[in-house]
């Protein structure tokens, strides 16, 4: 298996935030696949294969903002974890919440990895390489 077989779930309800990640995805040439969800609920279809979706086949990379409506990525990562289908899944918190408690709470959920948005300037695409770089370095499961 390649690390280009690797499917990112992006888990965002902010268009330009979206569209910031495909561009430097496209800019950083990471061809991966991308589904988007605009949140928590949507990625538990997608996930789960529920609601008229298909569901999204191993190996994926959750990549997870925390404010958004309906389920929030708090919220998510729980039921994620609580899934004994879904609870080894790979989650990269991507927010804006600089707060130590959404930290501690997403790293108690066994997140991989916790990126600000806010750091868009020198760090953010150095982020994005970094996962990247885990896709070649690191074995995920295929189911």
């Amino acid at each position: 298996m390649s690390h280009k077989d690797v499917t990112f779930l992006l888990v965002e309800d902010d268009e330009v935030d979206i569209m910031h990640l495909q561009r430097s995805f496209k800019k950083l040439d990471i061809a991966n696949p991308m589904l988007v969800a605009n949140d928590g609920v949507e990625a538990l279809e997608i996930l789960r294969g529920e609601n008229g979706h298909t569901p999204l086949g191993h190996p994926y990379i959750i990549l997870l903002d925390l404010n958004m409506p309906r389920m929030s990525g708090l919220e998510f990562l729980h039921e994620v974890r609580s899934d004994p289908a879904l609870r080894r899944s790979v989650i990269f918190v991507l927010t804006t919440s600089n707060d130590d408690q959404d930290k501690i709470k997403a790293f108690d959920n066994h997140v991989a990895g916790y990126i600000l948005k806010s750091e868009a300037g020198i760090s953010f695409p150095e982020a994005l390489e970094m996962l990247d770089c885990y896709l070649r370095v690191v074995e995920l499961p295929a189911a």
